[in-house]
C-alpha cells in the first residue's frame, strides 16, 4: 500500500470516529448537567425556611433547574446556562429534557460566582411553551418571582396568578427573581445524546422515555418535595 493511500485510508478511519466520540462527549456532558442539577436542587431545598414553598411544588406541572456554570459564563458571553427541566406524570416524574436559557437578566458574572435558576411551570400554557424550540419569558407566559419559605402562606397573590414562578441563587442567597426577557431554548443536541435520534421532547415529559440510571437522585428529591 502506497504512503498516500495508507493517509487516505487512515483520515478516512478517524473521521469514522468522530461522530461516536463527540456523542459520546456531549452524553458526558449532559449527565454532568443532570447531577449538578440534582446537587442544587438538594442544596435549596435544605436550606433552612429558604426552599421552595412546598404547596407550589405539589402544583407544579414541570420544574427547570440550570445550574450555574462558569465555563458556560466564560465561552458564552456570560449571560448563558444550560439545565434541564422534568414534568409530571401519571406515573410520577418524567425524564430530563435539556434546556438552554439565554439573556441579559441571567446575572452571570464573568470572573465572579455563577448564578443557579430554578422555574416552576405552573399549568398546561406554560408547559405547552417549554415544549416549544424557543420562547421569551414574560412575552405570551406570564412570570413572576416566586415566594421562598416552607409555608404554604408564603404564595403571594401576584405568584399564584403567574403561569410561570422563577428563582435564583447566587453568593449563597436564594430568593425569588423577575426573569422577564430571558429565553428558553430546546436543547435537541442534548436530547439526541441521552435518547438517541427521533425521541421527541413530548414523548420525554409525558414519561414514554426511560429515565437515565444518573437522574433517579433528582427525581426520588422531586418526589418527596412534591408529594408524587
Amino acid at each position: 500500500m502506497s504512503k498516500r493511500l495508507m493517509v487516505v485510508v487512515s483520515l478516512l478511519a478517524v473521521a469514522a470516529m468522530l461522530p461516536a466520540v463527540a456523542s459520546a462527549s456531549e452524553r458526558s456532558e449532559a449527565m454532568e448537567r443532570v447531577r449538578n442539577s440534582a446537587r442544587v436542587f438538594q442544596e435549596i431545598m435544605q436550606a433552612p425556611d429558604k426552599g421552595i414553598p412546598q404547596n407550589l411544588l405539589q402544583s407544579a406541572k414541570c420544574v427547570a433547574i440550570i445550574p450555574g456554570d462558569l465555563k458556560f459564563a466564560f465561552v458564552l458571553g456570560g449571560q448563558y446556562g444550560r439545565g434541564i427541566a422534568e414534568c409530571r406524570t401519571t406515573h410520577g416524574w418524567s425524564a430530563p429534557m435539556f434546556i438552554a436559557v439565554e439573556g441579559g437578566s441571567i446575572g452571570y458574572q464573568a470572573g465572579g460566582s455563577s448564578t443557579d435558576l430554578v422555574l416552576l411551570f405552573m399549568n398546561e400554557h406554560a408547559l405547552h411553551h417549554l415544549l416549544n424550540d424557543e420562547f421569551k419569558l414574560g412575552a405570551g407566559a406570564a412570570v413572576a418571582a416566586g415566594p421562598v419559605g416552607r409555608d404554604a402562606t408564603a404564595a403571594t397573590d401576584i405568584s399564584m396568578r403567574a403561569e410561570i414562578l422563577s428563582y435564583s441563587r447566587s453568593h449563597g442567597i436564594f430568593a425569588g427573581v423577575d426573569l422577564s426577557g430571558t429565553v428558553v431554548k430546546s436543547d435537541h443536541s442534548a436530547d439526541r445524546a441521552i435518547y438517541g435520534p427521533g425521541v421527541t421532547r413530548q414523548q420525554i415529559v409525558s414519561g414514554q422515555v426511560s429515565m437515565p440510571t444518573g437522574d433517579r437522585p433528582l427525581a426520588a428529591e422531586l418526589k418527596t418535595y412534591s408529594g408524587s
